[in-house]
């Protein structure tokens, strides 16, 4: 396995795999890699012939008095499961190598402007830009994404379209830990008291995931998951919300493909959840 931290000469080990006809895939991270990440990378090895991890937390994606700087980083435990996998190349860019002087940057509007991109409104343009960027640089055949980022695999995949890359996105299912609790890197700010009190996320998707084939309408469905958080005394409400699948703008009636997603806070740790729900037709 190989390491890279300037653009150049990644792209000069990408130029010779593609001369020798190697498929190749990515998958972008913000390093302190989970069994969420694991899962994708083994889902890429399985995939393409050469596979390439980003690990770079992005500075464009956090905003005002986020955890920028607390975000948590290890990159040699990043390396021992990326070996461990069989990934062929780690790009560690700096944050200088990947800006130089930004000034250029990619915005999926409308999509953004809900859910995750309400309360945290520069972050997709971040994602986006970031993205963009890697694809450029890897050129890979195919890009991989936890669809525990919902909506973030929504504007890519929007994003892929609308710029015209010639990438396959491929969504990966949420990992969760054995009670439940999706895998995030920021679980790891949750003390012992927080990190029990995280489960009521869980327990709102198996309860809206449960009463939505009932055929209730969206806020039926959405009051009962609120319920569930309202229930913790650590846990504040982000948002929970019903959007379509598609634009992420918000549903009022189950009619069509849906997401059901929330943002929660367990103490100062914002966390993510979500489901999808298919219409029958």
């Amino acid at each position: 396995m190989q390491v890279t931290t300037t653009i150049n000469e990644t792209k000069e080990l990408i130029k010779k795999w593609k001369k020798d006809g190697k498929s190749i895939g990515l998958v972008p991270t913000m390093g302190f890699l989970h069994e969420g990440h694991a899962s994708l990378i083994q889902k890429c090895r399985e995939e393409n012939d050469i596979v390439v991890v980003s690990d770079f937390v992005n500075p464009t994606q956090f905003g005002p008095n986020e955890d920028l700087e607390a975000y948590p980083r290890d990159f040699e435990r990043d390396s021992q499961l990326c070996e461990r996998i069989g990934a062929d190349l780690i790009f560690c860019p700096s944050p200088e190598e990947m800006y130089h002087d930004p000034h250029a940057f990619v915005s999926i509007d409308l999509l953004s402007e809900t859910l995750c991109g309400k309360t945290r409104p520069i972050h997709f343009k971040g994602v986006c830009t970031v993205v963009s960027k890697l694809f450029n640089i890897v050129t890979p055949d195919r890009a991989y994404f936890g669809q525990k980022d919902a909506q973030q695999l929504a504007i890519i995949r929007k994003m892929v379209l609308d710029l015209n890359f010639d990438i396959e996105i491929i969504g990966c299912p949420i990992i969760r830990e054995e009670d439940g609790l999706a895998k995030s890197s920021r679980n790891t700010y949750l003390n012992t008291q927080e990190r029990s009190a995280a489960l009521c996320l869980s327990r709102a998707v198996r309860t809206g995931q449960q009463i939505i084939q009932t055929g209730m309408d969206a806020e039926q469905v959405l009051a009962a998951m609120r319920a569930v958080i309202e229930a913790e005394p650590l846990a504040k409400i982000d948002y929970i919300s019903m959007v379509d699948a598609l634009t992420m703008q918000p549903v009022e009636r189950v009619d069509r493909n849906v997401l059901v997603a929330m943002a929660v806070y367990i103490g100062k740790t914002r966390l993510i959840d979500n489901f999808s729900y298919e219409v029958s037709l």
